[in-house]
């Protein structure tokens, strides 16, 4: 099972490409880009100056990037292979192997795009340092993760109601550039709008992540214990679902369709 999702896994990172150095090659540079369209948005509105006390692209990292991770994981269990597809009409694969090597191959594309723009700015631009960088991975870790169970939970669901289900998945994404708290500090945010970004886990895995790297903050509004619980209780509800979905789904509903 475990040779079974590597390949599995090495078959999802080379699906944006035939060659697997430009498949990953094409993730960093997306994340690059990404952060310097917000560095430029940042710079031209001047909200650099409410930023944390601290180096600038850091804070756009735990941001930005984090932001990413978790909406990569969505998007790459939601697309994932289900039980009527037809890779499962091969006696080793089963939905378990898809939604494994779906979310290794959306971790490991972001790990390297992550380590190679930290060489990059280290190198190139400022050193760079951590208050507490394994903080700071357990918070990029459970970013990906809770992007994964909340993309289980989606995929689950999606042979029910796949229109609406897709539609779900888009809002759920466009909300959190917003949602998410990635543009602004959380301890400068006034108390009487915070509730309407504490129902969110990847508000506190962000805030989270930037007190692990700044030795300077401390966050107020956010616990990384809530994620965590979150991410335990979607796989749960996920892998459920998921379950009593195989047993019921037919590859004829979508013929009906």
């Amino acid at each position: 099972m475990l040779e079974l999702t590597f390949h599995a896994a090495s078959r999802k990172v080379r699906q944006t490409h035939r060659n697997a150095v430009l498949a990953i090659a094409l993730s960093v540079v997306q994340s690059m880009l990404f952060i310097a369209a917000f560095y430029v948005m940042f710079t031209v509105l001047g909200q650099r100056g409410a930023a944390v006390r601290g180096d600038f692209m850091l804070y756009l990292l735990t941001g930005i990037f984090a932001y990413l991770t978790h909406i990569k994981g969505v998007q790459s269990i939601m697309g994932t292979e289900n039980s009527t597809s037809a890779i499962m009409q091969h006696a080793p694969m089963n939905t378990m192997v898809a939604i494994l090597s779906s979310a290794l191959s959306a971790l490991y594309t972001q790990t390297v795009s992550l380590l190679v723009l930290l060489l990059i700015l280290h190198t190139m631009f400022t050193p760079l340092t951590f208050a507490y960088w394994p903080g700071a991975l357990m918070m990029f870790l459970l970013a990906w993760a809770s992007g994964c169970v909340i993309g289980l939970v989606l995929m689950a669901a999606k042979p029910w109601m796949p229109e609406f289900v897709n539609i779900l998945q888009l809002v759920y994404v466009r909300a959190n550039m917003i949602a998410s708290g990635k543009m602004f500090v959380a301890n400068m945010m006034p108390t009487a709008i915070i509730g309407f970004f504490d129902w969110n886990p990847l508000f506190h895995i962000i805030d989270q992540a930037r007190g692990f790297t700044f030795v300077n903050y401390f966050p107020h509004h956010s616990n990384w214990e809530y994620p965590l619980y979150a991410t335990l209780v979607l796989m749960v509800i996920g892998f459920m679902g998921e379950a009593y979905t195989r047993k019921q789904a037919s590859a004829s509903w979508g013929a009906g369709r």
